[in-house]
């Protein structure tokens, strides 16, 4: 009997899950959430709590959980934790849309301006109509939620900024509570709105949801620094196998170098003249050898590399810029190591021939029996350029390679050498 109760016990205890949000909002960290907000759907989850620190991300990632949450039919917290913590830029959009907004102590929410993601200022016209835009967005998810939408928009309009007792005496907030389990009884009865969900939150088993491994490489692979990296030695890895084929190592780890850039190209948006950039780079590095302009190539691919790394995330926006040090860097690797094969390049290009029969002309070599003659080791049919017999042992200098593989010889040195 115990044991049944004990059981009906569990089974009547809420659950809450908690998706960890510790990162940029991006495609990946948007299907994160929303699978979270699907599973939490799915068990009949007493809430949904979305644990946030976040420097913001993509608008277009932020706009899709926000719809996932408005259309969610569980509870939706955000709660900004831990301190120190803050929801900034597309993590306040996001945090207001939630049907209950809560900040740990020493967090802040707000800084939420739009910022031209093509490098330069915004027109005057352009900058009213995306901030207007980003402005009514925010101040009408505050509104319907029964949170304060005038500061709401003024995180957007003049990029402010709200510590965690001022945004809930400014009604910004819904609750402020240090801890997790602390916030989920302080809220547990409460009604929401608009959605009127009734909150039973209290003594709830929590359960946390991380990121899995999979999701997690995916996220880091879209960081910009590491795709340069990863573009840089595909594209030094190509180019080794295109001077020397057969290697196959170089020419392997360059291909999947270049694959998982493109999986990083893939998911964030990129500029397309930072792509032709880098596309006009490559073949300059590439062509550098075959054309020789002493360099002149190989340094031009370097510039217009760094040119379109620099403007290849511009779409993205600030929160994914490449490292002006790493890319300076990449160009820099990329150059050196070109010069150096241009040097062997030049040095190979120098050197006489050693394939073929001309590797023969002015070697030495002994006269054998029945007109053959021996050089380097091999036999070869031979005359002199008189059409004098050739003696056995007749030390002989190769002049010429006639046609049909027949060499012309003449005597050095003829003494009493050889048998």
């Amino acid at each position: 009997m115990a044991l049944l109760l004990a059981g009906a016990a569990r089974a009547a205890q809420p659950q809450v899950l908690v998706a960890e949000f510790h990162a940029d909002v991006n495609p990946v960290t948007r299907d994160f959430i929303v699978n979270v907000i699907h599973r939490g759907e799915r068990e009949h989850a007493a809430a949904v709590v979305i644990e946030m620190d976040t420097p913001g991300g993509l608008s277009s990632s932020m706009r899709s959980i926000v719809k996932a949450i408005l259309a969610a039919k569980v509870p939706v917290i955000v709660y900004v934790s831990p301190p120190g913590s803050s929801a900034d830029s597309a993590g306040a959009v996001i945090a207001q849309a939630a049907d209950l907004l809560a900040m740990a102590p020493q967090t802040n929410i707000g800084s939420s301006t739009p910022i031209s993601t093509g490098g330069q200022d915004l027109s005057k016209d352009l900058r009213r109509k995306v901030i207007n835009d980003a402005a009514a967005y925010i101040g009408e998810l505050a509104r319907e939620h029964g949170r304060n939408a005038v500061l709401a928009e003024q995180m957007v309009r003049k990029a402010t900024n709200y510590g965690a007792r001022a945004a809930l005496r400014l009604d910004i907030i819904d609750e402020m509570a240090p801890t997790l389990p602390r916030l989920l009884e302080e809220v547990d009865g409460r009604r929401t709105v608009p959605k009127g969900f009734v909150l039973h939150t209290a003594d709830a088993q929590i359960e946390r949801v991380h990121m899995s491994f999979f999701q997690r490489a995916r996220n880091l692979l879209i960081d910009p620094n590491l795709i340069e990296l990863f573009l840089s030695l595909g594209l030094i890895g190509i180019l080794v196998e295109l001077w020397h084929p057969g290697l196959i190592f170089p020419g392997t780890v360059g291909a999947i170098s270049l694959v998982l850039a493109l999986y990083g190209l893939q998911v964030l948006p990129v500029s397309l003249a930072g792509l032709l950039l880098l596309g006009l780079a490559a073949a300059f590095f590439a062509a550098e050898p075959f054309v020789m302009s002493h360099g002149a190539l190989a340094v031009a691919g370097g510039v217009l590399f760094v040119l379109g790394s620099l403007i290849l995330f511009d779409p993205a926006g600030p929160a994914y810029h490449v490292s002006l040090t790493v890319v300076i860097a990449i160009a820099g690797t990329l150059t050196v190591l070109l010069g150096l094969a241009l040097t062997r390049v030049a040095r190979a290009r120098r050197m006489p021939s050693v394939m073929g029969p001309a590797r023969l002309l002015g070697e030495e070599g002994v006269a054998r029996s029945n007109g053959y003659v021996l050089v380097s080791g091999e036999l070869w049919r031979a005359r002199t350029d008189d059409d004098r017999p050739l003696v056995p042992g007749e030390r002989v200098k190769v002049e010429r390679v006639e046609e049909g593989l027949e060499l012309v010889v003449g005597s050095h040195h003829p003494d009493s050498e050889g048998s």
